[in-house]
């Protein structure tokens, strides 16, 4: 049985209270499902900001009218700390997922990006700290490397940011080392890599690649590349994600107040991701014929990120299970099913 599999029995055995922030999000409806299908009593808070109601009426469906008696729904904004503190009341674990994601986005709005990032991250600190919460974990972004050269990327290692948005997720980090240091309040830290999966919104200026371009193959559409397509990614499936959430709530102390990157820590390149993806979708009988049209790099994006996780198999005992294959693989039929009702 592996250390992943040992918390889960954990779990199931003696449930906790979670909070969930962003739980209408990508990340956040998946790690409701999660949490809920272990038995775990959960707490969501979303705005609908970049949230879908779809998402958790789907969680809805995957789980059982048992496990879906253990959710309860808060619809508010971190940006209103009273909000925050309402959610934190009773709770154990904090996963702190709420954000303004995507780099365009934040180059665009610099203010609403600020807001959300970094007052909204405050206010849930502050609301934590004072509910004597056991344990906040938040998302991190990989982001916060920016123009660094290191490769594979290395905690402790970091350039100068590159957007607003890398600079919000980095002040994130000094704010958690602040609160630990100042009020003995502890946290950790993951910086994600490109996660992808289901529930990932592909609609949108602000789309990430994966579900952008398997819509716009489906559909037929054109394919656009910033740069030669060289540019790699360490793709990382939200089920690894989903395992390093838990494995990180429920750590020892030694990973407190620690950034540990979480990714699958591997490089896939812009033109090599588009045959991926191309050549799934064929398996489900959608014949994408069309080549990319290539464009100047874009503003605020780094050209390579790969990163070492070892720092989180170390103190998390993360062993992430997907690769960029297997998790294309399962998302996809997700992205079939809900382009076909759109």
């Amino acid at each position: 049985m592996t250390h992943y599999q040992k918390i889960k029995a954990e779990l199931r055995q003696k449930p906790r209270k979670w909070l969930v922030t962003g739980v209408a999000g990508f990340i956040g409806s998946n790690m409701l499902e999660a949490l809920l299908k272990l038995n775990q009593h959960v707490i969501g808070i979303d705005n609908f900001s970049t949230g879908f109601q779809r998402n958790l009426d789907e969680v809805c469906d995957d789980v059982s009218l048992e496990q879906w008696a253990r959710f309860q729904f808060i619809e508010g904004d971190l940006r209103d700390l009273d909000d925050c503190r309402m959610a934190c009341e009773g709770i154990n674990h904090v996963l702190q997922y709420a954000a303004l994601g995507s780099v365009p986005r934040s180059i665009d709005d610099p203010i609403s990006t600020n807001a959300t990032n970094i007052d909204g991250f405050l206010n849930m600190l502050v609301a934590a700290r004072d509910s004597n919460v056991k344990n906040f974990t938040y998302a991190a972004s990989s982001s916060t490397y920016g123009d660094s050269k290191v490769l594979p990327r290395v905690e402790g290692e970091i350039g100068n940011p590159l957007s607003p948005y890398a600079l919000t997720k980095y002040v994130n980090e000094l704010y958690a080392a602040v609160f630990a240091s100042t009020y003995g309040f502890n946290s950790i830290g993951l910086r994600y890599f490109n996660v992808f999966g289901k529930r990932q919104n592909p609609n949108g200026a602000y789309a990430a690649v994966i579900p952008k371009w398997t819509a716009a193959m489906i559909e037929g559409e054109d394919i656009y590349i910033y740069g030669d397509g060289g540019t790699s990614r360490d793709f990382c499936f939200i089920d690894n994600v989903i395992q390093a959430g838990i494995l990180a709530a429920m750590s020892t102390s030694s990973a407190q107040n620690q950034i540990c990157n979480i990714a699958f820590g591997a490089r896939t390149s812009l033109n090599e991701l588009f045959e991926l993806i191309r050549c799934n979708l064929a398996g489900h009988e959608v014949f994408y014929t069309k080549s990319p049209a290539y464009c100047e790099f874009r503003k605020g994006d780094v050209r390579h990120s790969h990163a070492d996780i070892s720092k989180a198999k170390r103190l998390l005992g993360y062993s992430p299970e997907f690769d960029i294959h297997v998790g294309l693989a399962q998302a996809m039929p997700w992205y079939m099913e809900y382009l076909k009702e759109r």
